[in-house]
């Protein structure tokens, strides 16, 4: 399934129900009084979020979502029905923003949580509502409340303990396809990453963690350089980052250079992702080209004040370290 974690929906609360002018004509009863019914209530539109939905596709081809008007009041002191709420299922995970002021209205991030984004508008009193000891033939009603209406935004942020970052092709799919149960698409070229992946890590005996691979950043990301702009949200979830970082070729500009442009890109989209723990490791220690640079990368980075682990996600040496300081980190 195509994985869509933007939408922009319409949304219409029904009307409520205009009320009744109505009088009472029966045989025998010469001066029947008012009986006219109020109007039924118009219906919702709610949102839900369910664990079911790992996408906004759905949203993103049907954008209209009005529910109906309340029923009209009738004689004999009947109302009109309310009408039935409309339910719009989303991924937990979702936030929903006014389209027009960007203000989040809600972040639903729990199984079956409830929001109801726009509300239908109550029906109007029929005349019999406004009868009165001064006032015992009213010949007028109420028309129905309108519903409320507005376009509104839908934001996927995946839930996930751990998020990987790093520059295109150093290897985050592959971690996490060796840590996990998750299979993406791995080759070498960049960009190999087109939608975020999770995946659940199970360490042992100790409790299981969810982790996310980002697709990869490049610098600019913030301004929408690359693909790395889509998916940053999905790490603002996250306790914990681990930066991977590849110093094997042969134009690298170095594991402290690429540490401070990826932390960059962070920064300027959101102060709280640059103040998140990270574990930072160099990756493909497999490759002679990176086993003669790690001693001095290592050397600048502990200098910098970075503590710096090296691994291999091909063979798996080195990622046994990585992963218990990820659970030190989440405290689990």
């Amino acid at each position: 399934m195509k994985f869509v974690d933007e939408a922009k929906i319409w949304v219409k609360a029904g009307d409520g129900g205009a009320g009744c002018v109505s009088f009472r004509r029966e045989k025998f009863i010469p001066r029947g009084g008012p009986d006219g019914g109020n109007g039924g209530k118009g219906g919702d539109i709610i949102i839900v979020a369910s664990r079911n939905h790992t996408t906004l596709l759905d949203l993103r081809y049907r954008q209209l979502h009005e529910a109906r008007r309340g029923g009209q009041g009738a004689g004999n002191n009947r109302s009109g029905k309310d009408s039935p709420d409309i339910t719009i299922v989303i991924p937990v995970g979702t936030v929903v923003k006014d389209a027009e002021t960007n203000e989040i209205i809600a972040d639903l991030t729990e199984e079956g949580e409830r929001f109801v984004v726009a509300r239908g508008g109550i029906g109007g009193k029929g005349n019999a509502w406004f009868t009165s000891s001064t006032h015992q033939a009213p010949r007028f009603a109420q028309e129905g409340m309108p519903g409320e209406k507005r376009w509104i935004i839908l934001e996927l942020k995946l839930l996930a303990d751990v998020g990987i970052i790093g520059f295109p092709n150093v290897g985050k799919s592959t971690f996490i396809a060796r840590v996990s149960a998750a299979r993406p698409k791995i080759a070498d070229y960049p960009f190999t990453t087109l939608t975020p992946n999770l995946g659940v890590v199970k360490y042992g005996d100790l409790e299981s963690f969810v982790i996310a691979d980002i697709p990869g950043l490049i610098e600019g990301a913030h301004q929408g350089l690359g693909r790395g702009i889509k998916f940053l949200r999905h790490i603002e979830r996250t306790k914990v980052l681990l930066h991977i970082i590849d110093i094997s070729a042969a134009e690298s500009p170095g594991a402290w250079q690429n540490y401070q442009t990826i932390n960059g890109e962070l920064e300027k989209f959101s102060t709280d992702l640059s103040t998140k723990p990270q574990v930072v490791a160099i990756n493909k220690i497999d490759l002679p080209d990176t086993r003669e640079k790690l001693p001095e990368e290592m050397a600048i980075m502990v200098e910098k004040g970075i503590k710096v682990f090296s691994f291999s996600a091909v063979t798996g040496e080195g990622t046994k370290e990585i992963l218990n300081e990820l659970i030190r980190l989440l405290g689990r």
